[in-house]
């Protein structure tokens, strides 16, 4: 790629866009291949390289919004949890489980926290990674050793999944 000569082609199709996309990260590759395939003329315009900014440090989670959850935003956890298994089953090389673990200190944390996180694994449905698991105290410490024993109840793991953005775009 010549980035003169690209240049110069876009300059030769002044007005000729319906979208303009600025950044060519993973969000903004996705937004122009989306653009295209609905048939827009679409311009992707990157800086440097394709997946150097933001993409490449990023979190890269690519998680259901367990959060929400909890503020009761159900539509944003189903969407989000579909597209997490879509991304799992498209791209099974990029993508792996990656656990979570949620100690408890107080009583009814365990609880709380096991309910909502299993509420969460069937809002995944057949889409879903590993199901999550209630850990004893001992187990939890297992898991985590350097976490502070006093007051320690147990513990919930759950899963989500971290993917490779960067081999994405």
């Amino acid at each position: 790629m010549n980035r003169d000569n690209n240049i110069k082609k876009i300059n030769d199709y002044p007005n000729e866009w319906d979208v303009i996309i600025i950044g060519g990260g993973a969000t903004g590759l996705g937004s122009a291949v989306d653009s295209a395939s609905r048939g827009f003329k679409t311009l992707l315009l990157e800086q440097s390289d394709f997946a150097k900014g933001t993409s490449s440090r990023s979190t890269k989670l690519i998680h259901g919004g367990l959060r929400y959850l909890q503020q009761g935003n159900i539509s944003l956890v189903v969407e989000a949890l579909k597209e997490r298994g879509l991304l799992c089953q498209n791209a099974p090389h990029l993508v792996h489980h990656l656990p979570f673990l949620v100690p408890s200190y107080k009583w009814w944390e365990g609880p709380f926290y096991g309910v909502g996180i299993k509420i969460y694994d069937m809002l995944a449905g057949k889409l879903g990674l590993e199901p999550s698991k209630c850990l004893t105290r001992r187990q939890t410490l297992k898991a985590i050793p350097t976490l502070a024993p006093l007051g320690l109840k147990g513990g919930v793991i759950y899963y989500d999944g971290q993917f490779d953005d960067s081999r994405l775009v």
